[in-house]
């Protein structure tokens, strides 16, 4: 792994990290570079984001939920052809999982990747005072390299002399200040901001906006000079098909671009509704041999001679009425479960099988309905399969995530799909796995093998 790198930080959430990591790799793009964008954590939004301003897939380092043994080689996966990487980091720069002394966090991957730190300090209320912010962060942990500051929502010239006078004495260096910029608002709502995928035309504005304002506040050639000061580091690059194979199902049919037909065809759903899923999802469905494609569950059909069908994540409740609207793909989906097609549904998903989501009726798979509530449901899940299913093998552990403000209420008993330390979640049926939890199939490749395996027998 030689790929320069950086890991773009912050003392806390809402300093801005995430327009200072956007803005870095859509100028550094611009710049004629190309750029690799990558997220700490289950984030599935800020990847949107990354990869309209690299135009590359956006892509996730998360040692909970893939573990620590492949953030390395998911990341030289992930840099291929890339000529620098930058990794904007979750939360505050030592936070991790609860309770596991900063596991997880973008500490954790920093020290993983032997990256560079460059913090994004928030000097909109703070001046000399911002010196010892960042004093405190390099003596925290001296195992973290943090060889740069960037100065977020800085409001003069005076206050930027100011603050960077208050950072001089502890010897890192400032790479940028940034002033405050009204282009740069995304709108949010409950689970945060809202995808790109939902409102292109605005966030291509917000991302061309932070582009412009680090070209502009930041020393870019500083930015890439601590970028090449990333060691080399021994990396086998994660590869699909070798984790589908040794997972013990063998990556069955042709090559990606054979033959339309010549592979089992399984369904991811997309579009606004349905953008919460991980890129190694579909890198890993069609080193198993599948044939994916990808329909919008609010206007489109099941893809013909769809065999299997993947529902990921998103935000149904905001389009219930919209998805209700699609009688047809309803009653398709629901006619192609009962007919024991293979459907794997992670959150979203859930909710689409659903009788009805806050009374619009959806699929009817499920003997259950959704509905939005105020409690949010958030944070990483150890789960232990309570049925065995073709997915799954009772018994077996796993690691996820659960990130939601809705719930679903079943008309009576289920068999349960996991269990948690706090009882039961999910459901199954013979060939339908439905669950709040989101996995990261890079930590189980079997799974996406078991779908394809699935999707075979029934294409015959």
């Amino acid at each position: 792994m030689v790929i320069p790198r950086v890991v773009v930080a912050a003392p806390a959430s809402g300093t801005g990290k995430t327009t200072v990591a956007v803005g870095l790799m859509a100028a550094l793009r611009r710049a004629g570079h190309r750029v690799a964008g990558f997220k700490v954590g289950p984030d599935y939004i800020d990847p949107g984001f990354h990869a309209l301003a690299t135009g590359r897939p956006g892509r996730n380092l998360d040692p909970m939920l893939s573990g620590e043994k492949r953030v390395g080689p998911l990341f030289a996966h992930g840099s291929a052809g890339a000529d620098v990487a930058v990794v904007e980091g979750v939360m505050g720069l030592y936070d991790g999982a609860l309770g596991t002394e900063g596991f997880a966090s973008t500490a954790h991957v920093a020290k993983l990747l032997k990256a560079p730190v460059v913090l994004v300090v928030d000097a909109s209320a703070a001046g000399r005072s911002v010196g010892a912010v960042v004093q405190g962060f390099v003596a925290y942990d001296t195992e973290v390299r943090i060889a740069g500051v960037i100065l977020n929502k800085v409001g003069s010239d005076r206050h930027e002399t100011e603050v960077r006078a208050g950072v001089a004495p502890t010897g890192i260096p400032v790479l940028g200040a940034l002033r405050r910029d009204t282009r740069l608002t995304v709108p949010s709502r409950h689970l945060g901001l809202v995808p790109a995928d939902e409102q292109r035309t605005q966030a291509e504005t917000a991302v061309d906006a932070a582009a412009e304002l680090v070209r502009t506040g930041v020393d870019l050639d500083a930015v890439l000079a601590t970028a090449k000061s990333a060691p080399a580091q021994p990396t086998t690059p994660w590869n699909p098909t070798t984790e589908v194979t040794s997972a013990g199902l063998p990556a069955g049919g042709p090559q990606v671009g054979a033959v339309v037909g010549t592979r089992p065809v399984v369904a991811v759903a997309g579009g606004p509704v349905f953008s919460f899923r991980y890129t190694e999802t579909t890198e890993l469905l069609t080193a198993a041999g599948a044939e994916v494609v990808t329909f919008d569950p609010l206007s489109d059909q099941l893809p013909e001679a769809t065999a299997a069908l993947y529902l990921g994540g998103g935000f149904p409740e905001l389009h219930a009425e919209a998805l209700s609207a699609n009688v047809a793909l309803r009653r398709q989906v629901a006619a192609a479960a009962a007919s024991g097609m293979p459907v794997v549904a992670e959150c979203a998903g859930l909710l689409y099988l659903c009788r009805e989501l806050d009374g619009h009726p959806m699929t009817g798979v499920l003997p259950a309905t959704g509905r939005m509530t105020e409690r949010l449901t958030l944070g990483y899940r150890t789960a232990v399969a309570a049925t065995t299913t073709v997915f799954f093998d009772e018994g077996r552990r796993v690691r996820g995530h659960e990130f939601h403000r809705t719930t679903v209420d079943f008309d009576g008993d289920v068999h349960p799909a996991w269990h948690l330390p706090g009882g039961v979640e999910g459901v199954t049926l013979p060939q339908v796995h439905a669950s709040y939890l989101h996995l990261h199939w890079t930590a189980t490749p079997d799974v996406p093998a078991r779908l394809v395996a699935a999707a075979r027998e029934r294409a015959r």
